[in-house]
């Protein structure tokens, strides 16, 4: 059903042409940035942790962004002749390495239409992506079709390695999207400033095969698309691997950042780029990057707690004037009365207040934060576990995170 609907709706969007798709993407982008709270808090937070100027301007226009981009797809499907709209301003390089029998490692973000990337590079040389399958079986082989329209392959992640390995062996290229969030990672980089974490496998991949790396950027510029290579960034097979992954993987993401803060609004930011904590100890509900605890006195010595339970998030904390606060990997500030803590800040995405200003709650959850708990909430949070004497950081342990993981849920 959803198939059929998408395809229905989508249908007139092949014979438009693009500057009235791009009317109708920047239409449908505001509307979705008013009424899909969920993801304007995230990149508006997202843009607050990259200390990007504009943030609500750049949020909106990342908005129709991606309107943009799903409105093309019928278009893209039945477009014949994609140089009319999409230019690689210097694949000279890069199709001489393939004609070399060469493999690339190409190295690509969600910018602009990321899809034409692979799109425009599967016009020129023999390539594969990998493509990530969705629960609609019909409308996840439509968008493959559109994929491979000029003779590229998409796999899936479980067949990426094997896969990607075979291609570069065969001298095609093997396209990554690199800049999704990956907290399970063993790699982070300082993306605009802010620890990410990401896949080291482009790196890794090079290394192996010998390849060299490649970012591939993309921008919208008066309803057309260009796309650029970076020079090529070789691997150094005599130096040890994880210096490689090192250099390699700061080289690339440099390069992408770079090219994100000229055109910012075509990134995605309502992805998780930040994401800091994995699945494995704190419910999904609460498991957010970038936290705000508002503390009174009797409550700092909670802060060891915090971090026990989020050992990788970005924290913020506001104590009462007075206090010492020693802690080298949280950002502290001080106040001298509740009413200074009604800040203007979007980086927090979740705020624990133990203030006793109620009025705090609403405040932060409109700019964006997705939760705002105080002391009642969380005990109300943990209450299927409660004992009489638990104490407060237990109390913390079992509203937050899952039985059997820093908490025995069989402990007397």
């Amino acid at each position: 059903m959803t198939y059929v609907l998408i395809r229905i709706l989508t249908f007139p969007f092949a014979y438009l042409p693009f500057r009235v798709i791009h009317f109708l993407g920047r239409c449908l982008g505001t509307l979705a940035y008013y009424t899909l709270t969920k993801y304007r808090k995230r990149a508006l937070s997202n843009l607050s942790l990259a200390k990007m100027p504009n943030i609500k301007k750049t949020a909106k226009a990342s908005f129709h962004n991606l309107a943009i981009t799903c409105l093309e797809y019928a278009k893209f499907a039945h477009l014949k002749n994609p140089e009319k709209v999409l230019c690689c301003e210097n694949p000279e390089q890069a199709k001489a390495l393939i004609d070399q029998g060469i493999g690339i490692l190409f190295f690509c973000g969600h910018q602009a239409n990321w899809e034409l990337l692979f799109l425009e590079g599967t016009r020129r040389m023999p390539g594969v992506a990998i493509g990530r399958p969705i629960k609609d079986k019909r409308l996840y082989d439509w968008v493959v079709s559109i994929r491979e329209k000029f003779g590229g392959t998409i796999v899936p992640p479980k067949k990426a390695l094997k896969e990607g390995l075979r291609a570069l062996k065969q001298g095609k290229f093997f396209g990554i999207l690199g800049d999704q969030g990956m907290p399970e990672s063993a790699y982070a980089f300082e993306f605009f400033g802010r620890r990410a974490w990401t896949t080291p496998a482009p790196a890794i991949l090079s290394y192996k095969t010998k390849c060299p790396l490649i970012v591939a950027t993309i921008k919208r510029e008066k309803g057309k698309y260009f796309i650029r290579y970076s020079d090529p960034i070789w691997p150094h097979v005599e130096a040890p691997l994880e210096e490689e992954i090192q250099r390699m993987m700061k080289a690339a993401l440099l390069i992408l950042e770079e090219k994100v803060r000229e055109t910012p609004g075509q990134w995605l930011w309502q992805h998780n780029r930040w994401k800091q904590e994995t699945p494995l100890n704190v419910y999904y509900r609460y498991r957010w990057d970038s936290l705000l605890l508002i503390l009174k006195k009797e409550h700092l010595f909670l802060l060891p707690t915090f971090r026990e339970i989020y050992p990788k998030a970005f924290i913020t904390v506001y104590a009462p004037q007075g206090v010492t606060l020693p802690f080298e990997d949280i950002e502290t500030h001080t106040y001298e009365k509740e009413s200074d803590l009604f800040i203007t800040d979007y980086r927090f995405k979740m705020v624990f207040n133990f203030s006793d200003t109620p009025q705090l709650k609403r405040h932060f959850l409109k700019q964006s934060a997705f939760e705002v708990l105080d002391l009642p909430a969380l005990k109300k949070a943990a209450r299927e576990h409660l004992t009489p004497n638990d104490t407060l950081p237990l109390i913390l342990k079992k509203a937050l995170t899952r039985p059997n993981t820093l908490w025995s849920k069989h402990a007397p």
